[in-house]
């Protein structure tokens, strides 16, 4: 499997929800320390055993406690349809990496932290993969949770991605907060794959890559009221890696900040690739000294060597950015670089007004093979062709 989660639950039949409820299961009346230094991990497990065979639970993680749990999964079905878990204290880590081989998770909601602990990671690259295989543990990882509902939690420093999202159903994430510093490589904020009808909202993402990244498999996301920087924005992809289908549709992200990231709104996929990203809207979405602020790049390659050249393209088409605006650190506000063989169609920006973030320096726009149209934009447009 390439990459681990610290915190990891697989949700068959189980929704997770808010809600008052009468039976409390204390993870500290099951043997928890909660004093950062003992290992936490078998309590973790105990109490969700008893909680799933429970007809009415709510786990409780209490407050001003620190609980160090390792390799832990919580798994459904559970007796009880709806289960409500309370972060109120804090989850950490273990600080050696060797310790987090195998980690696997936690599904959890509440008002507390859970901190990842990825200084040594960060500072170990030699260490990042195995045999190929990459070994950076996820924060929190949700397969097949249908019906999840995220909020309020604090999720700090992990090693990788802070939350992945596979296989989901009607999710909803609301005032989180996640945080790494802006030279953590790889630390997304939430990357999302194969799920549909996901809202994410009226939440801080400051960390060293993209703040949301929406990947294959992936339809009707819904993405408002963020504030992301530093970091590399929030993307589209990267979509067809090594020559894969993807399919991402009925995007839209509205309403959100981006301040001292690398990228705002980004559309990257790998040449080779096949499959579609369609009908993506951007809306409102404010701009400080970011680098790049409109960006579709059909020619994503992050490998330390060059990409060889190659005639397939995942289909980009019915991309809408309207309400753009603020600064630029760099001279190219638009950048719209589509694949020689496969056009980008039907594109069209409308009320894009950007500046420099040096006064009076002159910005510009930029484009190859994007069919579409442009109104009301500064800098001006001209690239597109009907």
């Amino acid at each position: 499997m390439e990459g681990q989660a610290l915190i990891f639950l697989i949700c068959i039949t189980t929704f997770l929800i808010e809600r008052s409820v009468a039976g409390i299961f204390d993870v500290t009346c099951y043997g928890a320390f909660g004093d950062g230094v003992h290992d936490d991990t078998q309590a973790f497990k105990q109490v969700w055993r008893a909680a799933c065979s429970d007809e009415n639970p709510s786990i409780l993680i209490p407050s001003e406690k620190s609980f160090l749990v390792g390799p832990i999964t919580f798994q459904g079905p559970c007796k009880s349809a709806n289960i409500h878990l309370q972060l109120l204290g804090s989850i950490v880590a273990p600080k050696d990496p060797v310790a987090w081989t195998g980690v696997a998770g936690l599904f959890i909601n509440g008002s507390g932290t859970i901190n990842g602990n990825g200084q040594r990671w960060w500072d170990t690259p030699s260490r990042t993969r195995v045999n190929g295989t990459c070994t950076k543990p996820t924060v929190v990882q949700f397969n097949y949770c249908n019906g999840l509902r995220l909020n309020g939690i604090k999720l700090v420093n992990s090693s990788r991605d802070h939350i992945i999202l596979t296989y989901n159903k009607g999710v909803t994430i609301s005032n989180i907060h996640i945080s790494a510093p802006n030279y953590s490589r790889n630390t997304d904020g939430i990357d999302i794959f194969f799920s549909r009808q996901v809202q994410i909202r009226d939440s801080i993402i400051q960390t060293g890559d993209d703040c949301i990244g929406i990947n294959t498999g992936c339809s009707d996301i819904n993405i408002t009221g963020i504030r992301c920087g530093p970091g590399h924005g929030i993307s589209i992809g990267s979509l067809g890696p090594n020559n894969t289908f993807a399919n991402v549709e009925n995007v839209y992200i509205t309403n959100c900040h981006l301040e001292d990231t690398q990228n705002g709104v980004r559309i990257k996929t790998w040449q080779g690739g096949s499959g579609y990203a369609r009908s993506i809207h951007f809306e409102n979405i404010n701009l400080k000294n970011v680098e790049n602020p409109i960006i579709i790049d059909q020619n994503y390659c992050n490998s330390v060597h060059s990409c060889q050249p190659q005639v397939s393209a995942v289909k980009v088409s019915n991309v809408t950015y309207k309400k753009i605006y603020g600064t630029t650190s760099s001279k190219l506000a638009i950048k719209m670089n589509c694949s020689n063989s496969t056009a980008c169609t039907n594109v069209e920006l409308e009320n894009i007004y950007i500046t420099s973030v040096e006064p009076g320096k002159k910005i510009f726009a930029t484009c190859n093979n994007v069919k579409g149209k442009a109104s009301s934009n500064s800098p001006h447009v001209s690239c597109l062709s009907q």
